[in-house]
């Protein structure tokens, strides 16, 4: 039996599915050959004699290696190590469920995932101190633009607040200092993290960690990670530093003495700025107020003419960029800067698009970089808090009918890091008993895994593929969020054998 690790030349007897299958007749089984970790032929199962380490694909079906685009990578290998707190209804449940944590080795409680947009009490300082006492205790917001802090943490960190929680960029920093552990533990955590995207068909990701990955990576892939291929970026607060290390956007950035299966796996991703809140903490920007508030038209954390000198910068210094912009203001505030600069890049989230934005994201080039999960996750909050707005929430077929280009990923850990779980939101806009949310903005399958890779199954593209049980274009929702993935190869390396 084949075993991870091992270099493959063969798979034999398996159906192409996604970007590559246009160029087959028909969906009669194929084999693939490797070399050099790319593909090199693709001809009819026993047309030509197997060669080498052979995987037998026995009818699996073969999709390109999958891509997450949006990770914060060290917050989302720490999860585990943190209290669930996303099933909970209310900020008591909360504050209780923290008063039963055991603290970490470095004496704090840490709870993620909270969801307090629709909770019918509100977070509080005599609340959260009388469940946890006197040990530092931080919930983390599932969207990461808020943190909820017991007195204990507050002064700990050096920060005040009336109600303990604290919001956008003190929200960051928190979470800053509670994903700075050692190198050795992250490093660890990540390895584990690494091998678990590997069983859903993962060979690559955008890793918008907020801490400075330029090393963090390289030591990583020397110190044996292959489980995937990695784009990091640059914050604003380090941007002088990746301009005078020379970091240009799509570089190789690695030790030389890489082993083989890492070799060429790092590069240097975009300048990643955040230029408005989320929906969940009530800071996108928006164009119409939220209800019941009308003076919150949400925050753009970034002036326009400060946004335009970045991306003038980065430019200029050979970055792309990923503008992080939820709501109609700030995708506007965004497009409008990447017409003056001429930057190139992406807009991360895009959850509210006004109709007269649509087009201009084609126009530009600027990559619509969505979450498709978001939207089955934020359908309440969307229903409850931008049910004035008149821009369209959450669009996919709208942007893809405009002619943008669709790029899927996670979050994580906002959502889970699956990818299976992405194409199956975009496809059924729903993951329960509820009818689709907006049916109008599904899209189809092939469009959904056009948007979730980076290569396609043909000859001259990398040896990253996915060998699945079933058959994505035909199969459901449910089947596609439960999608069994057989085997992962990565640049011709097995990364996941099932």
């Amino acid at each position: 039996m084949t075993e991870r690790g091992a270099a493959i030349d063969t798979i034999t007897a398996v159906r192409i599915a996604g970007p590559g299958r246009e160029f087959l007749m028909d969906d009669e089984p194929v084999d693939i050959f490797i070399a050099d970790g790319r593909i090199v032929d693709i001809a009819p199962t026993g047309a030509l004699p197997a060669r080498g380490e052979v995987i037998r694909g026995d009818g699996a079906w073969a999709v390109p290696g999958l891509w997450d685009n949006h990770v914060h990578t060290v917050q989302w290998a720490l999860a585990s190590e943190r209290a669930p707190l996303g099933h909970l209804e209310s900020a008591a449940a909360a504050a209780a469920a923290m008063s039963g944590v055991a603290p970490l080795p470095d004496g704090r409680r840490v709870g993620t995932g909270f969801r307090d947009a629709l909770w019918s009490d509100r977070p509080s300082l005599d609340l959260l101190d009388a469940a946890t006492g006197d040990i530092p205790t931080y919930l983390i917001n599932a969207d990461v633009h808020s943190v909820w802090l017991n007195r204990a943490a507050l002064a700990r960190e050096g920060f005040r607040s009336d109600d303990g929680m604290l919001r956008e960029t003190d929200a960051f920093e928190i979470s800053r200092r509670l994903n700075a552990v050692d190198a050795a533990h992250g490093d660890r955590a990540m390895m584990r993290a690494g091998e678990q995207a590997a069983t859903r068909g993962i060979t690559g990701l955008v890793d918008f960690d907020m801490a400075w990955s330029a090393e963090a990576w390289p030591r990583r892939v020397q110190a044996g990670f292959a489980w995937h291929r990695v784009e990091f970026a640059v914050y604003p607060f380090d941007l002088d530093r990746a301009i005078g290390a020379g970091l240009r956007t799509g570089e190789l950035r690695e030790e030389h003495d890489v082993p083989t299966p890492g070799r060429g796996l790092v590069h240097v991703g975009p300048l990643k700025i955040i230029t408005d809140g989320s929906l969940g903490t009530r800071t996108a920007a928006c164009s119409h107020s939220y209800p019941g508030d009308p003076d919150n038209f949400g925050m753009l954390t970034v002036p326009s003419d400060e946004l335009v000198a970045l991306l003038t910068r980065a430019t200029g210094a050979g970055l792309g960029v990923a503008v992080h912009a939820i709501g109609d203001r700030a995708i506007t505030s965004a497009l409008d800067a990447f017409t003056t600069t001429g930057a190139v890049g992406s807009i991360e989230h895009v959850q509210l698009v006004r109709h007269s934005d649509l087009a201009r994201f084609a126009r530009l080039g600027v990559v619509a970089s969505v979450q498709p999960q978001h939207a089955v996750d934020d359908r309440d909050l969307v229903d409850r808090h931008w049910a004035e707005q008149t821009a369209i929430g959450y669009p996919l077929a709208s942007l893809r009918d405009a002619g943008v280009h669709l790029r899927f990923g996670s979050d994580a850990p906002v959502a889970e890091l699956d990818p299976w779980r992405a194409i199956a939101a975009a496809v059924s806009r729903t993951d329960d008993a509820r009818e689709p949310w907006h049916p109008e903005e599904r899209i189809t399958i092939d469009q959904a895994l056009e948007a979730s890779v980076r290569s396609s199954v043909r000859p001259g593209e990398p040896a990253d593929i996915a060998l699945c049980a079933a058959d994505p274009r035909t199969a459901t929702g449910a089947d596609l969020r439960s999608m069994p993935v057989r085997s992962t190869i990565l640049a011709g390396y097995v990364t996941h054998m099932g």
